[in-house]
């Protein structure tokens, strides 16, 4: 009952704010605007995963070579003792785990786990050289300390603009690592650089697609580079632990 009065002060005070009860035109007329908004976004979302699937179609039609001399540089690395670093900002820092965790920590039976290391993900060393240094440097600065020659660096940027990448790409050529990239648009500078190894690149101008298809470049590595080591298991399970100097 108190809620029944107070709604009807309400009405009496601010007549605009009380709630009106519909006429059977106007309940009609927002069942067809509910039907049409479904529609449409029904529309929509098609629209979106058929761009997804022909922007995918497309760079695996166009790079498909570019994409297996990745996996054979990958496999060459990790079969002579070499690891994987691998980069990136934001969503792109996200892939870049994973990456990593794909290849520590393989999903399928059978496949051995094999050195990764995310570079985005220890906190202190990003801050300091962040706060010392500058953030175009925390890749970069890591790379003395890590990688080593014979080891693999990735660096994921869907401009390929990315200033810390760059440079931790840079770092990593100069050690004597192979460096990939996975970019899109036009590449930008890692298209451009001498010092990445290969890029492989999304045509397109949608950040979305960009990341979607490389979700799908680097699990296709994964697979790649798990078909091209399957000969060496044997001799990798026998051989010795620790690294190649």
């Amino acid at each position: 009952m108190n809620a029944s009065k107070d709604k009807a002060a309400l009405g009496a005070l601010y007549p605009h704010l009380a709630p009106r009860a519909a006429t059977t035109g106007e309940a009609a007329q927002d069942a067809r605007d509910a039907l049409r908004l479904e529609a449409a976004l029904r529309e929509a979302m098609v629209a979106k995963w058929r761009d997804s699937v022909a922007v995918k179609t497309r760079f695996f039609e166009a790079h498909g070579n570019d994409v297996l001399r990745a996996a054979q540089l990958l496999a060459e690395g990790f079969r002579h003792g070499g690891r994987l670093y691998t980069m990136g900002n934001g969503g792109s820092s996200c892939d870049a785990a994973h990456v990593a965790v794909e290849f520590q920590h393989p999903v399928t039976a059978g496949r051995p786990a094999l050195p990764a290391h995310n570079l985005a993900q220890d906190m202190a060393m990003l801050t300091a050289v962040g706060n010392d240094v500058g953030f175009d440097e925390v890749f970069a600065r890591q790379m003395p300390g890590l990688v080593k020659a014979g080891d693999m660096v990735l660096g994921v940027s869907t401009s390929g603009n990315s200033r810390n990448v760059l440079r931790g790409l840079e770092a990593a050529h100069d050690l004597q690592a192979s460096t990939l990239a996975l970019a899109g648009g036009d590449g930008g500078a890692m298209a451009r650089s001498a010092s990445v190894d290969l890029t492989l690149l999304v045509d397109s101008d949608s950040i979305h697609r960009i990341q979607e298809t490389h979700v799908a470049i680097y699990h296709v590595l994964w697979d790649l580079v798990h078909s091209l080591l399957a000969d060496d298991r044997p001799a990798r399970a026998s051989a010795p632990k620790g690294r190649t100097p």
